[in-house]
């Protein structure tokens, strides 16, 4: 009722009233839920399941991203293990090669050195030299086994990351720099150089 007007009737404060009530259960979305809609309850149910259906959908993907990360990670560990390992195995395989090829290069000379006397020597000197023969290619054949490869030298460029000149030799029949004679077999395991050859190289005259 509203005081300030003497000349309002009782009914209309009654209507008024009733219009700010039925405003405010509208501003306070109740109209929605009212037993007489009977799709209020269906749609608020949507509502819930629709938001339910976001949260599975936001925590599937989180899911997914995290397993993406997870599988990236162990891959990245796997190739840093099987290069740790390549590298570990090359080194170890390296080392008793380089302690090795000393003895190789040893059966060799002595080989070389004998076959000139050979054939003044008697049978049994003869299966001695063979016998040491068989030694050195069982020997070679275990570093091939292993991995280990002779460097290709004569008639080859000079190359200082695989070659060490020790002599030169002016000469016309080769062009220069180019490696006339291996003095000693260099050897290198895949990309690892174990030890350069010793050759001697052709000069210009």
């Amino acid at each position: 009722m509203n005081r300030l007007d003497p000349d309002r009737e009782p009914d209309d404060d009654f209507e008024a009233a009733e219009d700010d009530q039925l405003a405010g259960e509208v501003d306070l979305g109740l109209d929605d839920l009212s037993t007489d809609d009977p799709g209020g309850p269906d749609r608020a149910e949507l509502i819930a399941t629709r938001a339910e259906l976001k949260r599975v959908e936001a925590e599937n993907a989180e899911l997914k991203n995290s397993l993406a990360r997870r599988q990236a990670d162990f891959e990245n560990y796997r190739k840093r293990v099987d290069r740790e390992r390549s590298e570990t195995y090359n080194r170890v395989v390296a080392d008793v090669a380089e302690k090795m090829l000393p003895v190789s290069d040893n059966l060799k000379r002595a080989l070389e050195a004998e076959s000139s006397l050979e054939g003044a020597e008697s049978d049994e000197f003869r299966h001695f030299l063979s016998g040491v023969d068989l030694i050195w290619k069982q020997l070679n054949g275990v570093l091939e086994a292993l991995g280990v490869k002779p460097i290709v030298a004569v008639g080859e460029q000079f190359n200082p990351h695989i070659h060490e000149a020790v002599v030169t030799e002016a000469t016309d029949e080769y062009e220069p720099d180019t490696v006339i004679q291996e003095i000693r077999s260099g050897y290198r395991l895949g990309d690892r150089l174990i030890r350069p050859a010793l050759v001697k190289v052709s000069t210009r005259k």
